[in-house]
């Protein structure tokens, strides 16, 4: 078996390859945690608005260790800072934008996604701590709901699996998925696979899926830049 953990792409590869998705001036969510690194890596000439369910709209990027301003923060208590024309309103009117279907695009994290985009990232089950947080409003109201995450868990099983056995978050609402990996679609067919990192054979990607990859066109080298390494 082959040793991913010296090839697989880092958190900051796998967030850069995902925010050169997002489209100008997008509404986007950031899922609590990993998912939140997408913001640091905008690509030149576009600018998504960053949406977070503690009441801020169009916040800008990290600021810089000790000039962090504490009453400034996003949903993962992260600090942030402020764009011209940044927002603030209630909780419940943030919940508001989420369900009222007005954001373009929501990233999360993922313990398991199906084939069938299915999502399950808030409970491992059965004795797990719980969290819910707003993805299952963000499943649901998002236009589109794309999935960064390793490609399979620290003990080597798979994440991208055939039928979830975790809690559910949402039925069918993931659409793209950005791993250590490789970058794969969930369509009628399943996990149809569009790029993929050099260093692994399909034949081994596959063997660290638990479904199976689809091609439907040229497949493309997943290349990310080095120094995120």
């Amino acid at each position: 078996m082959i040793d991913i953990t010296k090839i697989k792409l880092s958190n900051a590869q796998i967030a850069w390859r995902a925010a050169q998705d997002i489209e100008d001036g997008a509404y986007v969510n950031l899922g609590i945690g990993f998912p939140e690194m997408v913001a640091q890596f905008q690509p030149h000439g576009k600018q998504a608005i960053f949406h977070t369910e503690n009441g801020v709209l169009d916040f800008g990027k990290s600021p810089d260790k000790g000039q962090e301003d504490w009453d400034l923060i996003n949903a993962g208590k992260k600090a942030i800072t402020l764009n011209p024309g940044t927002s603030f309103f209630h909780h419940a009117d943030s919940f508001a934008m989420v369900r009222g279907g007005h954001l373009d695009v929501a990233i999360l994290g993922a313990y398991q996604v199906a084939q069938t985009g299915d999502l399950a990232n808030w409970s491992t089950g059965k004795g797990g701590i719980p969290a819910v947080g707003g993805a299952m409003d963000l499943v649901q109201s998002a236009k589109r709901i794309a999935v960064i995450t390793d490609h399979v868990t620290k003990t080597g099983a798979a994440k991208l699996v055939d039928t979830c056995t975790m809690p559910l978050t949402g039925v069918g609402c993931v659409t793209r998925i950005y791993s250590s990996l490789a970058v794969i679609d969930i369509e009628a067919a399943g996990f149809v696979l569009r790029e993929k990192i050099a260093a692994i054979s399909l034949d081994d990607l596959q063997s660290l899926t638990g479904a199976p990859l689809h091609l439907d066109g040229p497949l493309q080298e997943l290349a990310c830049p080095k120094e995120l390494a």
